[in-house]
């Protein structure tokens, strides 16, 4: 018992869980902002321009009741199709969601490309140290006889 434990904790406390949490609760945090964007800001003037229409009361009454809002549906228990409400969530989810892709795309513009290693190419002359090809056996320069390099004969 006390292994699995200590295998637990050592699973919880790696960077990785911390991180998820975090961003789990900064995006809990980020979601009712945004929430409040699009049902505070974004919705009462475009519902204006669309002739004083507010999202969040559209719904379709599935049932044989007449109701003039959805919180008067709601409250008779009839059946309704909230699509204003759906409309809210869809623009919501689009606003997370180019947030999120400008966030990642800053990021890894700022992230630095992975240094290759370069693979050289060519090798210094023992006698004139002189830049000479990997595969040369005789110094181009100096023309002393060399050992063969990689790729080379000799």
């Amino acid at each position: 018992m006390r292994k699995l434990f200590n295998e637990f904790k050592e699973f919880a406390i790696k960077g990785n869980v911390l991180d998820l949490a975090i961003g789990i609760i900064i995006g809990a945090a980020f979601t009712t902002v945004v929430g409040s964007l699009v049902n505070d800001i974004l919705m009462p003037p475009l519902g204006r321009l669309l002739g004083n229409v507010d999202f969040s009361d559209l719904f379709i009454n599935l049932s044989d009741g007449d109701y003039d809002s959805l919180a008067q549906a709601k409250d008779a228990g009839a059946a309704t199709i909230n699509y204003g409400l759906f409309i809210n969530n869809v623009i919501n989810f689009l606003i997370v969601a180019f947030v999120v892709f400008m966030l990642v795309k800053q990021i890894n513009r700022l992230k630095r490309a992975p240094v290759k290693e370069e693979v050289p190419n060519t090798k210094e002359c023992p006698y004139c140290k002189s830049s000479i090809a990997l595969a040369a056996t005789r110094c181009p320069h100096c023309t002393s006889q060399l050992e063969a390099g990689p790729g080379g004969s000799n």
